[in-house]
C-alpha cells in the first residue's frame, strides 16, 4: 500500500485549516451581524425624519379602557410615512427570532390594550402630519387625510367647503386609521353604512414595510382586508373619504317608550323608510330618577306640563334619539316633515323633547360630556365596555333577559341600542357581522369607579358583561362582538367562522411574521397562522 508524500499531506492539512478558519470567521461574522440586527438598540441607528423615544414610553402603555398596561421598548414619532416603513422593514429583516412587534397608536381610545406592544414599538400616529388634508369639492367630493388625523379636525376642515363625511362615530376625537381598522358606526350607519363603507382609497404600510396604495381597483384584496381588519395587515397612513353636502342645522329629538317591542318596531320602521330621519339611535334607561328634568338642560319639552308629571323612577324605559338635518331656509318644510314622521311612531306623547343645534355641535355632542367628566377626574377610569351585534330575530329574547334580569340599573353608563341594515356594509371587508339582513348594535358603555367593590366597581361590571356573553352563547343568538376581544386563537376562529381562512391567508400575505397589532391577541409572532 502506497502513502502520499508528506508534502502533499502538509498542503492538504493547510488547506483544511485555512478553510476551517474562513468558515469559522464567517460564522462568527454572521452571528455578530444577527445579534446586532436583532438587538432592539439597533432601532436608534435607523435614519428617520422623526425620532424614537426609549425613555418616555409609559404613556403608550395606557388607553381609554384603562385596564391593560403593557410597556413598549420604544415609541416612534414619525414625521413621514417613510419613517413607519423603515421601522417595520427593519423589524421584518430581523426575521422570526426577533421578538419586536409594532402597534399603531392613534388617540388611545382602545379598550383592551389593542394599540399596545409589549417590549415592542408603538407608533404615535398623531405625529404623522406629512399628508396635509386636501378637500376636493368637485362632482364626487372627497377628502384626503392622514391616518393619524382626528375626525373632528376633518369635519372642521370640510365644513369650510360646505361638505362633510357621510358616516360618523358618536365620538369624533378618534383617528381615521383607528376607526377604519374597526368599522366606525353611529346613527347614520343605517343609511350610509359604517365609515369603512365610505372610503375610496387607502395608503397602507404592510408588515413587510411596503408602502402600497390600494382601492377597489388597485390592490383590492389589501384594501378590503385592512378595512375592519383590526390592524392586522397594515397601518393606514392615508385615507380618501367620500363627502356629501353638509347641512347648517340639526333638529334633535328624544322620545320615550315603556315597551321594548314597540320601541324596536318603530326603529325598524324608520330605518326601512325612504323618507326618514338622518340619524337614528336608541338607548336603555333603567331606574333613573328625574330623567326628563335632566333633559331640560339641552332640550325643550313639547308639552311642559305633561313632561313635569312624568315619573321614571324604578322603570325600564327606552329612548329613541332622532335627528333631521336642514338648512335655515327650509325650516318650515323641515317642521312639517318631522311632524309627519313623528305621527307614525308610538312613543309616550308626554315625553317628546326637541331642540335645534348646529351640525358641528350635534356631531361633537359627546365631547361636551368628556369635558365635564375630565373636570371631575372621571374620564381616566376603567371603561369595561361591551359592544355586541345582535340579529333582529333575537333582539327581543336578548332584551327580555338582559334588561329584565341581568341589569338592575344603568347608572354606570349609557346603553346604546339601534338597528342597522347589513346591505350597507361591504362583505369583502374584514368586518364580522351576524347573518341576518338587519342587526342591532348594543353597546354597554360603562365606567368603573377605582377601588370600588360595589355595583359601580370594575369586578361587578365585568361579572355582568360575562353573564351577558354567556347568555348569548347559551341561547345561541348568533351574536358577534364589535370591537372584539378574545384571548385565544380558537376564540378568534369562532368569531370569524367561515371567514377565518381568508383572514389568516391575508395575514400570511401582508404580515407573515405577525409583527403588526400584537395587542389584538389574534396571531403570535413565530407561531403558525393555520
Amino acid at each position: 500500500m502506497r502513502y502520499p508524500p508528506v508534502s502533499i499531506l502538509k498542503q492538504t492539512n493547510m488547506l483544511f485549516v485555512r478553510s476551517f478558519l474562513i468558515l469559522f470567521l464567517s460564522c462568527m461574522t454572521t452571528t455578530i451581524n444577527l445579534c446586532l440586527s436583532s438587538n432592539p438598540s439597533s432601532l436608534g441607528t435607523l435614519s428617520v425624519d422623526g425620532h424614537f423615544s426609549f425613555d418616555e414610553v409609559h404613556h403608550a402603555a395606557k388607553d381609554f379602557g384603562n385596564r391593560f398596561h403593557l410597556l413598549p421598548l420604544a415609541v416612534l414619532y414619525p414625521k413621514s410615512v417613510s419613517d413607519i416603513a423603515t421601522t417595520i422593514r427593519h423589524i421584518w429583516q430581523m426575521g422570526p427570532d426577533s421578538e419586536l412587534t409594532v402597534a399603531a397608536r392613534g388617540h388611545s381610545h382602545s379598550l383592551q390594550g389593542q394599540a399596545q406592544a409589549h417590549h415592542g414599538v408603538v407608533i404615535n400616529m398623531e405625529s404623522l402630519q406629512v399628508h396635509k388634508m386636501h378637500v376636493y369639492s368637485g362632482n364626487y367630493p372627497y377628502v384626503d387625510a392622514s391616518g393619524g388625523e382626528l375626525w373632528i379636525d376633518i369635519l372642521r376642515e370640510c365644513l369650510k367647503y360646505g361638505l362633510a363625511p357621510k358616516s360618523w362615530t358618536d365620538y369624533l376625537h378618534l383617528t381615521v386609521g383607528g376607526t377604519l381598522s374597526n368599522a366606525g358606526v353611529s346613527g347614520q350607519a343605517f343609511r350610509h353604512g359604517p365609515q369603512i363603507s365610505n372610503v375610496n382609497q387607502l395608503e397602507v404600510v404592510t408588515g413587510k414595510g411596503e408602502v402600497l396604495n390600494c382601492s377597489e381597483k388597485q390592490n383590492s384584496d389589501l384594501f378590503h382586508g385592512v378595512l375592519g381588519g383590526l390592524g392586522q395587515f397594515g397601518i393606514i397612513t392615508r385615507a380618501r373619504i367620500s363627502l356629501e353636502p353638509a347641512p347648517d342645522m340639526v333638529k334633535w329629538i328624544r322620545v320615550l317608550y315603556s315597551d321594548f317591542t314597540t320601541f324596536a318596531t318603530d326603529q325598524e320602521l324608520l330605518i326601512g323608510a325612504e323618507s326618514t330621519f338622518d340619524y337614528i339611535e336608541g338607548f336603555v334607561i333603567i331606574n333613573r330618577t328625574s330623567l326628563l328634568n335632566n333633559w331640560r338642560s339641552s332640550f325643550d319639552p313639547q308639552d311642559p306640563v305633561q313632561a313635569s308629571q312624568f315619573q321614571s323612577d324604578g322603570r325600564t324605559l327606552y329612548c329613541l334619539e332622532l335627528a333631521k338635518y336642514f338648512n335655515r331656509d327650509r325650516i318650515d318644510a323641515l317642521n312639517e316633515e318631522v311632524g309627519n314622521l313623528l305621527s307614525q311612531l308610538r312613543y309616550m306623547a308626554s315625553t317628546l323633547f326637541l331642540t335645534e343645534v348646529s351640525y358641528l355641535e350635534f356631531l361633537d355632542r359627546v365631547h361636551v360630556s368628556e369635558v365635564k367628566l375630565r373636570s371631575k377626574g372621571l374620564w381616566e377610569v376603567p371603561h369595561p365596555w361591551l359592544n355586541l351585534l345582535i340579529p333582529k330575530s333575537k333582539i327581543n329574547d336578548f332584551a327580555d333577559e338582559v334588561f329584565g334580569s341581568i341589569l338592575t340599573d344603568t347608572s354606570n353608563g349609557p346603553i346604546l341600542i339601534y338597528p342597522v341594515n347589513k346591505s350597507k356594509w361591504d362583505n369583502r371587508t374584514s368586518a364580522v357581522l351576524p347573518e341576518e339582513d338587519i342587526f342591532y348594535l348594543v353597546a354597554f358603555l360603562n365606567s368603573a369607579m377605582p377601588s370600588s367593590m360595589g355595583t359601580d366597581g370594575l369586578e361587578h361590571i365585568l361579572t355582568q358583561n360575562k353573564r351577558i356573553l354567556e347568555f348569548c352563547e347559551t341561547a345561541r343568538l348568533g351574536m358577534k362582538q364589535y370591537l372584539p376581544h378574545y384571548n385565544t386563537q380558537g376564540e378568534w376562529r369562532a368569531h370569524f367562522g367561515p371567514r377565518w381562512e381568508v383572514f389568516a391567508q391575508r395575514k400570511s400575505t401582508y404580515d407573515p411574521l405577525a409583527i403588526l397589532a400584537p395587542g389584538q391577541r389574534i396571531f403570535q409572532k413565530g407561531i403558525s397562522f393555520s
